[in-house]
């Protein structure tokens, strides 16, 4: 009996959280679709590709909303079984609400898990795909700056010339092992300069041990100076910006190349913000899922849905903006960084075991 009713509530559990996932999966291709119909509305491309590009960007969105996502489903679920008397008759085969609380809770526990381990790398590669295709239809695409294996890469015009860069990695506000090509509008190499360093805080890049190969009748030679000043759009702020896109990030890359991504560039400080802005979405769920549990487990009344539904909302986006001012006030470094994505978990936890000990005296 108890296998039957576990599997009854687990299944429309689950169930609950699928069609909720559906709708907003469906409300947001409806929204994010004229974005992309605006986008790719003057390029000649198949009739196709906005509908392809919204379905692919759409997942990492979700998952962002997953907290928002679960809390609805765990509401919508108690109280339909408030309502059909399911709830009352799983209270008479001995599921205390604090029996029921545990088993959704731990179920919510165990999906951000799995979501994060399995969904999370597709959704992650999706929002890759997504990003370099929209690179590759950009209007823009006279200034272009990707990481890849071989560290750093920076196309720019100026002064009716292209210049490539590229550089190993980052190392504080440094790059290093740089290349800078210059090529004129007929994409001729009109001169090439190596660097060990070049300290790019700045938009006024200071090269340090610099190699220059400029024509001379036809042929390259080189000169060495100790230091070139050279003027660029990007500076080391700008760049961090450019790929502070965490949904690129998958939590398995996080966790098994992490020192990779520091040598290959990324913020160290932002990659720790993006582990633990992952990690904590077991724990995210499994305490708004507890959240609406103490919402609706507090009478039996039917009267109170609408109540308890508009409470919840509330409450929910409350707990979406006090997620968002914590984060800010770590990135301003106004308290730790890590404490800053942890403290609204620690705080709902908090207000959730109350009141899981009022709802397990009822």
């Amino acid at each position: 009996m108890n296998n039957i009713l576990l599997n009854y509530i687990l299944k429309n559990f689950l169930k609950n959280f699928f069609i909720v996932t559906l709708i907003f999966y469906s409300f947001g291709m409806i929204l994010n679709l004229f974005e992309e119909v605006e986008f790719f509305k003057n390029l000649n491309v198949p009739f196709a590709t906005p509908f392809i590009m919204t379905s692919i960007f759409i997942p990492s969105m979700i998952i962002n909303i997953l907290p928002f996502i679960i809390f609805i489903s765990s509401i919508w679920f108690i109280l339909k079984i408030k309502d059909n008397k399911d709830f009352l008759t799983l209270k008479v085969f001995g599921y205390s609400s604090f029996k029921m609380f545990f088993v959704l809770a731990i179920t919510a526990f165990l999906l951000g898990w799995f979501i994060l381990f399995f969904v999370n790398p597709i959704t992650s590669s999706l929002s890759k795909y997504y990003e370099k295709t929209k690179s590759k239809y950009s209007k823009d695409i006279d200034h272009l700056i990707t990481f890849n294996s071989s560290g750093l890469w920076i196309k720019e015009n100026f002064d009716n010339r292209q210049r490539i860069i590229s550089g190993s990695k980052i190392d504080g506000k440094n790059l290093i092992d740089v290349t800078i090509l210059h090529y004129d509008e007929n994409s001729n190499l009109l001169e090439k300069i190596l660097a060990k360093t070049a300290d790019i805080e700045n938009s006024e890049w200071i090269l340090k041990d610099v190699q220059i190969y400029s024509p001379e009748n036809g042929i390259f030679k080189s000169s060495s100076i100790d230091d070139l000043n050279i003027k660029s759009n990007y500076n080391l702020h700008k760049i961090n910006n450019l790929f502070k896109n965490f949904d690129t990030l998958s939590f398995v890359d996080l966790i098994f190349n992490f020192q990779k991504l520091v040598d290959n560039g990324y913020s160290e400080k932002f990659l720790n913000k993006s582990f633990h802005t992952m990690l904590i979405l077991p724990f995210f769920l499994m305490v708004m899922t507890g959240i609406a549990s103490i919402f609706t487990m507090n009478s039996l009344e039917r009267s109170n849905n609408l109540k308890i539904i508009s409470f919840g909302l509330i409450s929910t986006a409350a707990t979406f903006y006090f997620k968002d001012l914590s984060i800010a006030l770590g990135q301003t470094e106004r308290i730790p960084l890590i404490l800053s994505v942890w403290a609204p978990i620690i705080v709902l936890s908090l207000i959730m075991i109350v009141g899981v000990l009022q709802i397990n005296e009822k």
